[in-house]
């Protein structure tokens, strides 16, 4: 097999319609401070979010920014390896978040939105997590 032209995401870019909003949830729910801040001038227009491992979230201010069912890019799932207490964090914090639930993909997961309606999906892997077994094999979907 030949070396792939692209080594890993980077980053993703999402929008923010109230950014002091949005950087306290990224900070106390997720866990995740800004790295640095995008100004123009002197208007912070957003900010940078390390994730860790060369993986990056930018915000960027947009006060008309709205998120559909149809966009063509649906959510963000970040990792965890404590589903039980990130959802009590974010309970804590008076966030709406789903019930731990067992994926197809034999991976825990969980769904919350950030303040601009962003969709986030939080995994914790299991040893049986489709994600590290053999390449080609099908996951049976039941949605």
């Amino acid at each position: 097999m030949t070396k792939p032209l692209v080594t890993q995401v980077a980053q993703t870019c999402i929008f923010a319609r109230d950014l002091d909003a949005v950087e306290a949830f990224y900070r106390d729910v997720i866990g995740i401070k800004p790295k640095f801040d995008f100004k123009r001038g002197e208007q912070r227009i957003g900010f940078y979010l390390d994730f860790g491992n060369r993986t990056f979230v930018e915000v960027f201010l947009k006060g008309e920014s709205r998120f559909e069912e149809s966009n063509q890019i649906n959510h963000i799932c970040f990792e965890t390896d404590d589903l039980d207490g990130f959802i009590a964090n974010a309970k804590a914090h008076g966030v709406a978040i789903t019930d731990k639930k067992l994926g197809v993909d034999h991976t825990w997961q969980s769904w919350l939105a950030d303040p601009s309606g962003v969709k986030l999906e939080i995994f914790e892997y299991t040893k049986d997590s489709m994600q590290f077994g053999a390449d080609g094999v099908v996951c049976q979907v039941d949605w």
